[in-house]
């Protein structure tokens, strides 16, 4: 991890332009900036919180995309959720509990840091920060309730179908696009397993198919949706239009 030459003022920031994020004032700017402590730049494959021990800080995704991961005790990894510019990472850290997940950087990313010390402060001087907070924390359960269904009522193909529709949305909401309905994105067929709770030789048929049938092309460095609405039929979720993130 590095803290980098390169740093953004809150006025200056990058996810001010990002279609699915919130508008912020610049009262509220100048505090964030008060509250942040630097940027820090994280590699692919490094951890920024490790599961079981306490964080001084919480982090903002300024860029890239990481995964919050829980360790089994015999070594397994289960893939929690995918993290994208804007969202919160470490707010149990608020908490002073120790962490009972991960987080890894799926690319090269880059975060915001704050102190955990000065959160309650910093919250205290809006009152709506804390239903953010709120809202933030409830988005995360409804994304958590979609992925036990996944996992529950959903076959291999509408499981990994779901997945790159998900992967999708937040990209094309945080400005990771790289074409319609596609993104870069580095992810192994291993982590697509990890996070669906299938097979390799699963996971790798299911994504075989879903390319034949022109629903999902997944590589190993990219994911592209072709008909949207297909994918929408098969795994049953109607389009959306969803209110914009807050974030810190």
């Amino acid at each position: 991890m590095n803290s980098g030459s390169q740093h953004f003022t809150c006025t200056q920031c990058p996810l001010l332009s990002c279609p699915g994020l919130r508008e912020q004032e610049k009262d509220r700017l100048a505090l964030i900036q008060e509250f942040k402590h630097g940027e820090l730049g994280v590699d692919r494959g490094e951890q920024v919180l490790v599961q079981d021990t306490k964080s001084e800080h919480l982090y903002t995704v300024l860029k890239g995309v990481l995964i919050r991961f829980r360790l089994m005790d015999d070594g397994r990894r289960q893939i929690i959720n995918f993290l994208f510019p804007g969202d919160l990472i470490g707010l149990q850290a608020t908490l002073d509990e120790p962490m009972t997940h991960g987080v890894e950087a799926l690319t090269d990313a880059r975060l915001c840091v704050f102190p955990r010390a000065d959160f309650r402060h910093f919250v205290s001087q809006f009152p709506d920060l804390n239903y953010d907070i709120v809202w933030l924390a409830a988005k995360e359960e409804a994304a958590l309730e979609e992925h036990l269904v996944a996992l529950g009522q959903r076959n291999a193909r509408e499981r990994i179908a779901y997945l790159a529709m998900f992967l999708i949305e937040r990209a094309e909401q945080t400005c990771l696009t790289s074409g319609p309905h596609k993104m870069s994105l580095a992810v192994t067929q291993g982590q697509i397993a990890d996070m669906l709770g299938l097979s390799l030789v699963h996971t790798n048929r299911s994504l075989q198919s879903l390319r034949k049938d022109g629903l999902v092309r997944w590589t190993l460095t990219e994911i592209e949706i072709p008909d949207m609405d297909a994918v929408r039929d098969l795994v049953q979720v109607e389009r959306a239009n969803p209110k914009k993130r807050p974030f810190i």
